[in-house]
Formats: C-alpha cells, sequence, structure tokens
C-alpha cells in the first residue's frame, strides 16, 4: 500500500490547491481560511475534510507538528502589478505569519505560491529575508516562475511558487512541461453551446488560443468582470466580452461576443465541472479566479512526493546563490 503524506493547508480559499494536492496523494489534516464564502465551498464538496475558520495571523500550529507538508497560497494583493504593490507595508501580506506557522509545526515539505510580481527586482529584499528566516529554520528553499499552460492548463497563469525541504534536501525536479494542445475555444464548446448557440463553431475557430489568467480581484476591489484592461483585449482577440460575466451560455440566436459564466471561469481554472461553488455571482467568481489551479497543484504534490521519497541527496544549486548576502528588510518573527 503507498504512503499516505500529510498536509496543512493554509488561505485554502475554494480548494484548488488543496484539490490538487489530495489527488496528488496527501492528505490534509486541516484547511485554515477566514472567508465564509470559500469555507462553505470546501464544505459542500468535501464534508469530511477538516476545515477551520479561523485567522492565519491568531492560528497556532503547534498541535500540527510533524505533519510532511505545509501549503498554502497567501494573499497577492501585497505583491500584484494590478495593486499598489506594497509588500510587507500592506496588511494583507502574510508571509511572516506563514513563516511562524512553519516553525511552529516543523513540516518536512513546504509548498508556497504567490504572483509573479513578487519575483520583481523591488521584492528582492523581502524575498532574501523569507528564505534567510526560512534557512534558520533549516530549510533549504528555491522559488521558480511557472505557468499554468506548461500544466496542461488552457490559461496563461503565471505563479512565483516556492518549495522548501527541512534538512539536506535531494534535488527538486521541477515537473515537466506538457505539450500544449488545447485552445479556448476546444475547452469551452459545449459549455458555450449548452443553449443550442447558432453561432458557437464560428466561436470555436475564432476562439483558438489561450486564455488570459483570470484574476479574481479582492474584497476590497474587483468585481464580476474578466480583470484589467489589457486582460480585456486578450479575451476580445478570443471572441469573448471581457467586461463581465453571463448567468447562463448563449442562446440560439445570440448575436455578438459572448461572456464567460462562472462554470466557464472554473473550468479554465481546472476544477472539476461537478466542484460547487457555495455562493452568488460575484462571490464565486473571485473564488475562481483566485485559486491555484488543480492540476498544477496535482504536479507540484507529485513532485513534491518523489522528493521525499528520493534518497540521492544534494544541496540545491541556488543555496550558495541565496544566502550570500544577507537581506536588508529587517523584521522581528515572533513565535508563540
Amino acid at each position: 500500500m503507498a504512503a499516505t503524506y500529510t498536509s496543512l493547508e493554509l488561505c485554502a480559499g475554494a480548494g484548488g490547491q488543496a484539490l490538487g494536492l489530495e489527488q496528488a496523494g496527501f492528505e490534509h489534516v486541516a484547511l485554515l481560511e477566514n472567508d465564509l464564502h470559500p469555507c462553505n465551498t470546501l464544505r459542500s464538496n468535501r464534508p469530511d475534510w477538516p476545515i477551520i475558520e479561523a485567522d492565519l495571523k491568531t492560528f497556532n500550529a503547534k498541535a500540527y507538528e510533524g505533519v510532511d507538508l505545509v501549503a498554502g497560497g497567501v494573499p497577492c494583493q501585497p505583491f500584484s502589478v494590478g495593486g499598489k504593490q506594497l509588500g510587507l507595508h500592506d496588511e494583507r501580506d502574510l508571509f511572516p505569519s506563514a513563516i511562524r506557522i512553519i516553525a511552529e509545526c516543523r513540516p518536512r515539505l513546504i509548498l508556497l505560491e504567490n504572483v509573479r510580481g513578487l519575483a520583481d527586482k523591488k521584492f528582492s529584499g523581502y524575498r532574501k529575508w523569507i528564505l534567510s528566516e526560512l534557512y534558520r529554520l533549516g530549510y533549504q528553499c528555491e522559488w521558480e516562475v511557472i505557468n499554468a499552460v506548461d500544466y496542461g492548463l488552457c490559461q496563461a497563469r503565471l505563479r512565483f511558487v516556492l518549495v522548501g525541504y527541512l534538512g539536506s534536501p535531494p534535488l527538486f525536479l521541477w515537473p515537466k512541461q506538457v505539450k500544449r494542445t488545447v485552445t479556448v475555444g476546444k475547452v469551452l464548446r459545449d459549455l458555450m453551446g449548452a443553449n443550442g448557440w447558432q453561432g458557437l463553431e464560428a466561436w470555436v475557430k475564432e476562439a483558438d488560443g489561450i486564455a488570459p489568467c483570470l484574476v479574481g480581484g479582492s474584497k476590497k476591489h474587483g468585481g464580476a468582470d474578466l480583470g484589467p484592461q489589457r486582460a480585456k483585449k486578450d479575451w476580445l482577440r478570443l471572441g469573448i466580452d471581457g467586461k463581465g460575466l453571463a448567468d447562463s451560455a448563449p442562446p440560439a440566436d445570440f448575436q455578438g461576443l459572448p461572456r464567460l459564466t462562472n462554470a466557464m471561469a472554473a473550468r479554465l481554472q481546472g476544477f472539476p465541472d461537478d466542484w460547487h461553488f457555495a455562493s452568488k455571482k460575484t462571490a464565486t467568481y473571485r473564488q475562481i479566479g483566485n485559486a491555484f489551479p488543480p492540476p498544477v497543484a496535482k504536479a507540484l504534490g507529485e513532485a513534491l512526493i518523489s522528493w521525499l521519497e528520493t534518497d540521492d541527496r544534494a544541496d540545491s544549486p541556488h543555496v550558495a546563490e541565496i544566502y550570500s548576502e544577507q537581506p536588508d528588510v529587517q523584521l522581528e518573527l515572533v513565535v508563540g
């Protein structure tokens, strides 16, 4: 019987990362989320998952000492190019809380993801601080910018991913890229034609590319549309009106540009069609747009399990470079 590995999920959201890790072979000992809507979504789809509705800043993880993996996608708004990029000065930045939780429960592995903006030069000092704190706790880590389209998703979704290993790790092998064979038209054909739209075939031919990144926005800003102006232009090239969401697929006699439904957005994110989002339209889209795609999480989860099961020890090639300089960000990390 295959070994079972355990995971503590932070900022679980609608469950995209948790679902992918489950598919990879992880069993969740707890899933932490402070927003009622995603919590209801998680409970609706996985009533057996141990969901904790709580604030990451006050959560104590000592009860989960020895868990194999701490995984999560801490809020991206402090680093997103679509925002003010306040970084550590943004009240929504939860990297210090995530590091504190790691210190409390001492997982064997770490998986943290965020937006591509965190890789920008302006955050180099903060990245060094994160790596230095984790190294002080005994973890060797490395960052990588990945694109969801390279994991089989029909979406150009760049994420900045950190993996970490407690002790002296084997070389981490990032998942191999898959062949790009899908288009928006092919992926959404049945959903877009659900009401017998007569213009379906012409639209499928027009929508012959990869979707731009879905953007969920935040509670303070963002609504049920498909992102900033540049994204709307990309959607337009695919024959999609990105200024809002539709409640249903186009009717048979529809003329003009169709809009995506939440079901279509969820499929572009890699959620299974039967994944139920327990909230109204805008809150549902926010959950979908902010999710980590399950197929990407599954691929990373499988790579992490292989990392644990590999005996060939070799320091990460990035370690010397990462720790050769002291971070120019000074924060005090308090472990309860």
